[in-house]
């Protein structure tokens, strides 16, 4: 469950809102009253960005897949360009 914090109350109290995030779960900071950022334990933010697959296995598994669709690269020269 996640607790909210105002931004004030988690600068004076950031080693409870680090101690709830790693007991408890994700803990919440407010600013203006809107919610502006998450604070998580390491180990659950590496949970949640470790990649599951690699590209070949995202185009493998594309909806795309054998739809027929033609991306043709288009023959040509270089274009020049002025620097």
């Amino acid at each position: 469950m996640s607790t909210t914090w105002p931004v004030a109350a988690a600068k004076a109290h950031l080693s409870e809102v680090i101690e709830q995030a790693l007991k408890e779960g994700p803990q919440t900071i407010t600013k203006h009253g809107r919610e502006t950022v998450v604070v998580v334990s390491a180990e659950e933010w590496k949970r949640k960005t470790k990649p599951k697959g690699t590209l070949g296995d995202f185009f493998a598994n594309s909806p795309l897949r054998g739809s027929g669709i033609d991306l043709e690269r288009i023959k040509g020269g270089f274009r020049d360009v002025d620097l």
